[in-house]
C-alpha cells in the first residue's frame, strides 16, 4: 500500500483479522472486512463531491460508526478530517466550520433546523445525512457507491485532522494533527498500557474529543481488539455494557468514574474483566481512587492536550499508590521538561512550565502562524502552560495553569492544588478556585463549592478542613456555595465564567 496514513488501518486490518469483531454499536457488530468496505465505498462517495487531497470534510454528531467511517474514509483520500462538538452553540460551530474551510459535513443525529442553519451559514455545499435530515443520504451512497481499493499516497507528515481546542478563553483554535501525530501517539499508548490484542474497549466518551479517540478507540483498532461504541455515557448502562461484553479497558473523565461508583447498581457490578481504567481530563481525586482500589481496579492516568495528540506523561497503575498525585512520566516515545522562564530545566521541587516535544506533537495551529510561534519553543517544543514540579525520581506533578495562578502577600498559589483538598471533604461534589482582589495581600482565594446531595456543611466547617492540609496563604479567604460549576466536555472547569460570576464581590 502506497498509503502509510491511519486511512490505510482498516484495509490492513482487513487483510490481517478480517473476521475480528471492530465495532459494537447498538446491537449490530461490525467486523474489520465491513469497515474496511464501508470506509473504501464512502472515500469514493467523497471523491465523487469532489473532496481530494487536503481538502476539509467536517462531521456533526454523538458517537457513531459514521464517524469512524469518515475519518478513514479522509484519510484514504488525503484529505483531513474536522470533527465538530455537538455541544457548541450554532455561532461556535459556525466558526469552525468557516475557519476550517469546510467544503463537505456528514451529520448524524443532529435537528434539521441546526444543520440547515450551519449549511446556509458556512456556506457548504455538500451534506451528507446519516439517517433522517437534510442532504445525500448517507447509506444510499455507500451503497451505490465504487468498491475498488482507493489507495492515494498518504505519509506521515500530512495533515489528518483539525482538532478544535476547547476555547475556554477566546475563540477556539483548529490544532492540526498529522498521521504521524495519530501513530506514533497510538504506539505510546500501546507500549505504555500494555495494550492487547484481545481487548473490549468500552468508548462513551465523545470521540469528538482527542483523548477518547487517541487514548482509547484508535489504539484498540490498530491492535485488533474490539470497540464498544456508545452515543452518550449513562453510569448504569456503562456498568451492564461491562458486564455484557466483558469490557478490559475504558477511558473516563473523573466525572464519569464518579458516576459509576455512585450508581445504584455498583456493589453488584461483576467489574472482573476489567484490566485497564484509563483516566484524563483532569486529576483523579484521592476519594475516586479509593473507590475502584476497593474493587481491586486501579487507574492509569494520563495528562495531555489536544496539542499533543493527546499523550503526554503517564502513571502506571502500579505507581498509583506510591506516586499518588503524580502526573507520572512522560510516554514512550515523548520528551516533557519543566522550565523556568529562562528556559533552564528546574530542579526537583521547584515549579516550572510543563514543556512537550516529540512525534506526538502537532506542527501547530491551522492558518494561525503567529499563535503557533507563540505556542512552541524553537518551533519545537509545544508549551503547556501548566505548572508542574518533578520529584527526584522523574515524576511530575501539576500544580496548576499559568493563567489561573494568583498571588496572594507574594506568594504563587495554583487554584488546582486547594481544589484537591477540598475535594478531599465527603461533603464536597466540586471545587473550583479563584483568586480575588483584595486590599491588604492583593489577592486571596474564592472558592466555588457544589456539595453532595443532603449535605450542609458551613463554609467554616469548609475551610476548617484545609488548615492542617494546606499553607495559611493558600486558604480560601471566602466560599461560596453554589447549584453547578461549568465544566467542558473533558470535565475541565471552565474558570472565566467562574470568575466572571463569583469574582465580584464579598
Amino acid at each position: 500500500m502506497r498509503n502509510q496514513g491511519i486511512g490505510s488501518w482498516p484495509a490492513r486490518r482487513g487483510r490481517k483479522t478480517p473476521r475480528r469483531t471492530a465495532l459494537l454499536y447498538e446491537g449490530r457488530a461490525v467486523g474489520y472486512a465491513e469497515l474496511h468496505e464501508r470506509s473504501n465505498r464512502l472515500a469514493h462517495a467523497l471523491r465523487g463531491a469532489g473532496v481530494g487531497r487536503g481538502d476539509r470534510v467536517a462531521y456533526l454528531g454523538p458517537n457513531h460508526p459514521a464517524y469512524l467511517e469518515t475519518l478513514f474514509a479522509t484519510g484514504l483520500l488525503g484529505a483531513v478530517f474536522v470533527p465538530l462538538n455537538t455541544r457548541l452553540a450554532v455561532p461556535e460551530l459556525l466558526h469552525q466550520l468557516t475557519d476550517s474551510g469546510s467544503g463537505v459535513l456528514v451529520h448524524a443525529r443532529t435537528p434539521e433546523e441546526r444543520v440547515a442553519e450551519l449549511a446556509a451559514g458556512a456556506r457548504i455545499p455538500t451534506l451528507l445525512a446519516v439517517g433522517p435530515g437534510p442532504g445525500l443520504p448517507y447509506e444510499e451512497l455507500l451503497a451505490a457507491a465504487a468498491t475498488e481499493p482507493v489507495d492515494e499516497e498518504v505519509g506521515h507528515e500530512d495533515a489528518c485532522l483539525i482538532m478544535y481546542t476547547s476555547g475556554t478563553t477566546g475563540r477556539s483554535k483548529g490544532a492540526v494533527l498529522t498521521h504521524g501525530n495519530l501513530v506514533w501517539n497510538s504506539l505510546n499508548v500501546l507500549v505504555d498500557t500494555d495494550l492487547a490484542g484481545d481487548e473490549v474497549a468500552l468508548v462513551c466518551a465523545p470521540l469528538f474529543h482527542t483523548a477518547a479517540l487517541n487514548m482509547s478507540c484508535l489504539p484498540t483498532l490498530l491492535k485488533g481488539g474490539t470497540v464498544v461504541l456508545e452515543s452518550s455515557f449513562d453510569a448504569e448502562r456503562s456498568l451492564g455494557l461491562i458486564e455484557e461484553h466483558r469490557v478490559t479497558r475504558m477511558f473516563g473523565v473523573p466525572t464519569m468514574y464518579d458516576a459509576m461508583a455512585a450508581a445504584s447498581g455498583w456493589a453488584e457490578a461483576d467489574l472482573s474483566s476489567l484490566r485497564t481504567l484509563l483516566c484524563g481530563g483532569a486529576p483523579v481525586p484521592g476519594r475516586t481512587a479509593r473507590a475502584y482500589l476497593d474493587r481491586g481496579l486501579a487507574f492509569v492516568q494520563g495528562y495531555g492536550m489536544t496539542e499533543t495528540a493527546p499523550g503526554a506523561l503517564v502513571l502506571d497503575r502500579s505507581d498509583s499508590l506510591t506516586h499518588a498525585g503524580s502526573a507520572g512520566v512522560p510516554h514512550f516515545f515523548t520528551d516533557v521538561r519543566v522550565l523556568r522562564p529562562s528556559g533552564e530545566e528546574t530542579v526537583p521541587g521547584e515549579e516550572g512550565e510543563v514543556v512537550v516535544a516529540g512525534p506526538n506533537v502537532s506542527p501547530g495551529y491551522w492558518n494561525r502562524p503567529a499563535a503557533t510561534e507563540a505556542a512552541f519553543l524553537d518551533g519545537r517544543r509545544f508549551r503547556s502552560g501548566d505548572v508542574a514540579t518533578v520529584d527526584a525520581d522523574g515524576y511530575v506533578r501539576l500544580v496548576g495553569r499559568l493563567k489561573d495562578m494568583f498571588i496572594s502577600g507574594g506568594e504563587n498559589v495554583y487554584p488546582a492544588e486547594v481544589e484537591d483538598a477540598l475535594l478531599e471533604h465527603p461533603d464536597v461534589a466540586e471545587a473550583a478556585v479563584i483568586g480575588v482582589p483584595d486590599p491588604r495581600w492583593g489577592e486571596v482565594g474564592r472558592a466555588v463549592v457544589v456539595l453532595r446531595a443532603g449535605a450542609a456543611p458551613t463554609p467554616a466547617r469548609l475551610i476548617a478542613h484545609l488548615e492542617d492540609r494546606l499553607a495559611r496563604y493558600k486558604i480560601p479567604r471566602s466560599i461560596v456555595l453554589a447549584p453547578e460549576l461549568p465544566r467542558n466536555a473533558t470535565g475541565k472547569l471552565l474558570k472565566d465564567p467562574i470568575r466572571a460570576r463569583y469574582g465580584t464581590g464579598n
